[in-house]
């Protein structure tokens, strides 16, 4: 074993491989800062460039820049409360109220050193746990899956917002979106309503972006501030040296969710979906003070960080030890592997241990490499929390509209993208956490799955009592609501900061009345399904979510009732102007005028417009600034997005 580690770093450090890891290295810091995008993305770019490659180059190319994507992506959801990727949505609940407090240089500090650590950790205790790892691998059956992943639901649901319930909900309706389109069991259509583009499912990103980029911007548009909220009198190098610290003096944490982000990593599908998460939620739970979480605790940076790092290196052993991919990504470094001759197997941690440790090592080269450069430009990133709001809103609705584009190329993708982000304001306006439904989303599919060839296999309630592993997973369940109730303090109620902790009941309710409908159609709709198995899964969500919606909204109209006691009008207008609803309506009618002239002219027209338009007339700003803002954003349209990734634009009326 140590021979083929030593073999392996060998094999990463010569040359070429070295020079490739370092141009992919800076690929992935690009690629996973700019939202939509992500590894899957990058790999895909890249992957015709490794044909006529030797295999180590290659994957040091290759893995180079996946490997980073998890580190850069910390940019958006940290500066913008924007998740870069899917593994880095746990950081936006503590890392953007740090921006908006101002420290965001002291949250890149913290990041990129724990991201450093979490490489290095995972791919030490990978190296450390092959020669006991498959027979771990393969005690995990179906049943284990799913009840790991409604742990990692219950986790988000329990640990955001004041309202176990309302976070339930969010979790079963975005369940319930994930049975939308063709059943994988059958190939029945469920709930699409005639309209093909929801016959594949509704696309996560649009949702994503959506769900929690609009309703920041249109925060900052219609606020007009910057992203911070107090003066920059404190110097980067200060905030960064205090997140190092940060990140020594909480050392244990950072080795133990390097120990739950490699071992977590390891199981097909579930990894990098859930693993911020858990690392979240063990942070939380193992704290003795948990009044900050939420609202700008260095801790929710730290776990999640460190646990979406070190996954990497353990993601690496289903894909090349038994030919499993986790994830997209991982499915095309298996082909990847296939093309080069390489049979996925045994062999790999036998006859070619040395090229499995090089890839370990590049994931290790990469990471430290990525921490370093970032370590440096985010001096300069930080400063970005301080410039006016106005200038930085039609930028990233330039970059985030692109990057809702990359789904599947159709305006069906711009529909949903604002429709979640009127939906995404509402819920951050009415007190609802949104990072629940994301998950349900993300893990959706693969808890149908399960759960069917669970019940198909072992019955249906045996395999809850009768297999050890799942019994120990759902006294965790257990344990994890019971620690979520005991640990709310009533002193905690009166703060409105942090996901779902906003209390606006006339906002709420309607949100609460509105869902219940929705869960009510769709009970309905499950009843003219012709065979079972299309029914089964909507069913058992159905089941939970119509009780436990039914008790949101009655609770919601009680202190509706309280909030009414002045009269409805004079409570409605109260609710309005905090929330913002006249200014808000007015940003979805801009963003409403921005899909209608796409029609019309196409998006490399639109889109420049939109930030000329805005720039000079919400901003104030004059022409020659907005005329330059705008040949920006043409230049990045047409040679990023049109060139260099072969997007396919939006065919206008006027130009074709």
């Amino acid at each position: 074993m140590i021979d083929g580690m030593l073999a392996g770093l060998l094999l990463a450090m010569s040359w070429p491989a070295l020079g490739y890891l370092v141009l992919g290295v800076f690929l992935g810091l690009w690629v996973g800062a700019v939202p939509g995008l992500g590894g899957a993305v990058g790999l895909a770019l890249m992957l015709p460039f490794t044909f006529g490659m030797d295999p180590v180059p290659a994957f040091a190319l290759l893995l180079g820049m996946y490997a980073v994507t998890s580190t850069s992506d910390s940019v958006a959801s940290i500066m913008l409360g924007i998740p870069g990727t899917v593994a880095s949505q746990a950081t936006i609940l503590d890392g953007y109220p740090m921006a908006k407090q101002g420290q965001a240089a002291r949250a890149f500090g913290a990041t990129y050193t724990v991201s450093a650590f979490g490489g290095v950790l995972g791919a030490l205790l990978l190296a450390a746990s092959l020669p006991v790892i498959m027979p771990v691998i393969f005690a995990f059956g179906v049943p284990e899956f799913f009840m790991l992943a409604v742990l990692g639901l219950t986790m988000v649901g329990v640990l955001s917002g004041r309202s176990l319930a309302k976070g339930l909900v969010a979790a079963l309706f975005g369940l319930l979106l994930t049975t939308v389109g063709y059943a994988e069991a059958t190939g029945i259509p469920r709930f699409y309503f005639g309209i093909n583009y929801l016959l594949d499912g509704i696309p996560l990103i649009p949702i994503v972006l959506g769900l929690f980029g609009l309703p920041e911007l249109m925060d900052l548009a219609v606020k007009n501030t910057s992203i911070a909220r107090v003066s920059s009198d404190e110097d980067p190098r200060h905030g960064l040296i205090r997140g190092i610290r940060d990140a020594i003096r909480y050392r244990w944490l950072v080795l133990r969710c390097s120990l739950l982000g490699t071992y977590i990593g390891m199981l097909p599908g579930l990894g990098a979906a859930i693993v911020d998460w858990i690392a979240y939620g063990h942070a939380v739970q193992s704290a003795k003070d948990k009044s900050r979480f939420g609202r700008g605790d260095i801790r929710g940076v730290i776990a999640p960080e460190t646990a979406n790092n070190s996954h990497k290196a353990g993601a690496l052993i289903p894909t090349v030890a038994f030919g499993i991919p986790g994830s997209i990504g991982t499915a095309i470094l298996l082909g990847a592997l296939v093309i080069k001759g390489l049979r996925p197997g045994p062999d790999m941690l036998t006859v070619n241990l040395p090229l499995t440790f090089s890839m370990v090592w590049a994931i290790v080269v990469a990471n430290v490499l990525a921490a370093a450069l970032l370590m440096f430009l985010a001096r300069h990133v930080h400063k970005i929390a301080f410039a006016p709001g106005h200038l930085i809103v039609p930028g990233v609705i330039t970059v985030l509209l692109m990057g809702t584009w990359v789904a599947t190329n159709s305006m069906g993708d711009w529909w949903v993208c604002l429709g979640f982000g009127v939906l995404g304001y509402w819920m951050k306006q009415g007190g609802w956490p949104r990072p629940p439904l994301i998950l349900a989303l993300v893990l959706g599919g693969l808890m149908e799955n399960n759960f069917q060839l669970t019940t198909q296999i072992y019955g249906d309630y045996e395999w809850l009592y009768n297999r050890p592993i799942v019994v120990i997973i759902e006294l965790l369940i257990v344990a994890t609501v019971v620690f979520a109730i005991r640990g709310r303090r009533p002193g905690d109620e009166t703060s409105e900061a942090g996901e779902g902790a906003r209390r606006n009941p006339l906002i709420s309710f309607p949100l609460a009345a509105g869902l219940l409908a929705a869960f009510a159609v769709a009970y309905g709709v499950t009843r003219g399904f012709g065979q079972a198995a299309t029914a089964q899964f909507p069913n058992a969500i159905l089941v939970l979510a119509l009780p436990l919606t039914a008790w949101v909204l009655i609770r919601d109209f009680t202190e509706v009732r309280v909030t009414v006691g002045d009269g409805p009008g004079h409570a409605w207008r109260a609710a309005a102007e905090k929330a913002d609803l006249g200014p808000s309506t007015r940003f979805i009618g801009v963003m409403l005028a921005i899909v209608g002239v796409t029609y019309l002219a196409g998006q490399l027209v639109a889109l420049p417009l939109f930030v000329a338009a805005y720039v000079m007339a919400w901003g104030g700003y004059g022409w020659r600034v907005a005329c330059l803002y705008a040949g920006i954003a043409f230049v990045v349209l047409w040679a990023f997005y049109g060139q260099l990734m072969g997007l396919l634009f939006h065919p206008s009326m006027l130009f074709g």
